[in-house]
């Protein structure tokens, strides 16, 4: 198993007159099942399920249960995607 880290780096610093306002997004995804479906016969298989959908709607337990595969929604390699988003008011001069 392959692991990432991504490091991002949040500078929203502006000058004296200026404005800046950051936010943070975060998206979180789960992709593939990582159940090994042969554990118990020391074996390894994976059923293949490329992506969890839920089966049943937030906030019941039908939406930790995946509609594809069975699995518990843990099985599944979470990724999280996160995005800064800066906005900028250049500073103003008066004369």
């Amino acid at each position: 198993m392959k692991k990432r880290q991504v490091v991002m780096k949040k500078d929203c610093t502006g000058g004296k007159n200026s404005t800046t306002s950051s936010s943070m997004v975060r998206t979180v995804r789960y992709v593939e099942c990582q159940k090994n479906h042969a554990a118990n016969i020391g074996g390894y298989a994976v059923d293949g399920c490329r992506e969890f959908m839920a089966s049943g709607d937030e906030g019941t337990n039908g939406a930790l249960l995946c509609a594809a595969c069975g699995c518990h929604r843990n099985f599944h390699r979470r990724e999280v995607e996160t995005e800064v988003v800066c906005e900028y008011s250049p500073p103003t001069f008066n004369d």
